[in-house]
């Protein structure tokens, strides 16, 4: 068990070989038949997955990470942002473009894309679970493009990632500290929309 859990990479992969065996056992009881349902339940597990790594990393960076960088001595700022910081960026980023991704599959495999995008104006027959899901993409959509679009870019000043004035990266630094506040201010009811719609409309 020591060598399973020293190493990262192996962790990881006997956790999906177990993921696997228990979809397998799934199937096998008659849980999900090898059909659009089964697809469908696929996708919404690796939308779960990448929610999870997105929004708990969201929540690494407002609740740990910023608020406990001026408890630490300057000679050790560096660690944090020529290591811990690049790594934890990389799978925030990905974990954002993959969880939108995953969730407009799961709308598409659903067969209501366009009815929640559109809230529910674009279906022939309304129900409050377009509105809410919908409410809820759209916001997953805004968070990821600030996460792409102003968090990544001012990280990058912000860390020395990219050449930049000096007097530059303070201020890259508040607007990514500002746009990933805003991003957690917008989770909790993004995911009262998307978990609550999926829940009480079935």
């Amino acid at each position: 068990m020591a060598a399973i859990l020293s190493n990262l990479r192996t962790t990881v992969i006997v956790s999906f070989v177990l993921s696997a065996i228990y979809l397998c056992a799934y199937v096998a009881t008659g849980g999900i038949a090898l059909d659009g349902a089964f697809w469908q339940a696929f996708a919404r597990w690796t939308h779960v997955v990448s929610g999870i790594m997105w929004i708990g990393l969201l929540w690494y960076f407002n609740f740990v990470q910023i608020p406990n960088m001026p408890n630490i001595p300057d000679d050790q700022k560096p660690a944090i942002g020529k290591v811990i910081a690049p790594a934890a960026l990389f799978w925030f980023r990905w974990g954002a473009a993959f969880t939108v991704l995953t969730g407009l599959t799961v709308a598409g495999l659903r067969g209501y894309s366009m009815e929640v995008l559109s809230l529910g104006l674009a279906a022939d027959v309304y129900s409050p679970q377009y509105s809410f899901i919908g409410i809820g993409m759209w916001l997953a959509i805004i968070m990821a493009a600030n996460v792409w679009f102003v968090i990544w870019p001012n990280q990058k000043i912000a860390l020395g990632m990219v050449e930049a004035e000096a007097d530059a990266k303070p201020k890259a630094a508040r607007t990514a500290m500002l746009f990933s506040r805003t991003n957690t201010l917008l989770s909790f009811p993004m995911l009262i929309a998307m978990a609550m719609a999926q829940t009480i409309f079935g």
